[in-house]
């Protein structure tokens, strides 16, 4: 269900909504557009099988869906789409996570009989989003414009994303990412439960406040969590699936593996 913009709030922060069918806004700058589209059809999912050198995908895949953020003076673009986010899962290529019953299982069956897991069947992904620089190029004897692009980095920084702000009672321009008239804020998460084994939780999450539209500042902030049911039995939480239904509520409970805050660098 779409959510009403107040055409007042637009206005008071400058905004304006995305025109030729486009969904999303245009604000400080920035060009903020999310695209949902259906699951990828067989040929599409052969081609990815192909690209990505594998013969294991999701059952449904959203290939076509994206969130894209441009920044359109300095060419800067943010997006994330489930193409990159499987590339990172192939990369990272970690091992299957095995379940009691499935042990148990392989040890009765004959040899023909058992099914060999050789790839992470739970698609767990680094991926915290893809970034570009877009610039505008010459071409050489015509005198017209091309576009090219080059890639960003990003710098560790001792800078953490301002929370307050985000608390604050400002109107939400766009709900699909949280666009408000001081500034955008994302949340990325990749939530895993194999119930009675592991819970595993990467979050990255990225803000940009208003305030130089020439030169944007983004900070992002990757924190991975994971631990093992047992390991959490142990700590005195309950062992019970049904008491880690939030990722959001038990976050707190899982301990942090990995944890940094960067800062958009153009090169």
């Amino acid at each position: 269900m779409e959510v009403e913009v107040d055409e007042k709030d637009l206005k008071a922060a400058g905004a304006e909504m995305l025109t030729d069918g486009r969904h999303g806004l245009r604000i400080h700058g920035w060009e903020i557009e999310s695209r949902k589209r259906s699951i990828l059809n067989s040929p599409n999912l052969q081609q990815w099988e192909e690209k990505l050198q594998t013969s294991h995908l999701p059952e449904m895949v959203f290939g076509e869906s994206s969130l894209v953020l441009k920044h359109v003076n300095s060419g800067i673009k943010i997006h994330f789409n489930a193409f990159d986010a499987l590339t990172g899962w192939k990369q990272e290529a970690l091992p299957p996570v095995e379940v009691p019953a499935a042990a148990k299982w392989k040890f009765r069956s004959k040899p023909f009989q058992q099914v060999i897991l050789d790839y992470d069947y739970t698609f767990t992904t680094p991926y915290c989003g893809s970034q570009t620089l877009e610039i505008e190029q010459e071409k050489h004897g015509r005198g017209e414009e091309s576009l090219g692009s080059c890639t960003l980095c990003w710098e560790e920084c001792n800078e953490k994303i301002d929370v307050a702000s985000l608390a604050s009672k400002e109107p939400i321009l766009f709900y699909d990412e949280r666009v408000m008239p001081t500034c955008w804020f994302l949340l990325l998460r990749f939530w895993l439960r194999v119930d009675g084994v592991l819970m595993r939780l990467r979050d990255t999450r990225m803000h940009c406040i208003f305030k130089d539209d020439a030169n944007p500042i983004i900070l992002r902030e990757s924190c991975w969590r994971e631990a093992t049911f047992q390991a959490l039995s142990a700590k005195g939480y309950p062992s019970d699936s049904a008491a880690y239904n939030d990722p959001s509520t038990i976050s707190q409970r899982l301990p942090i593996i990995m944890h940094k805050t960067q800062k958009l660098k153009v090169e």
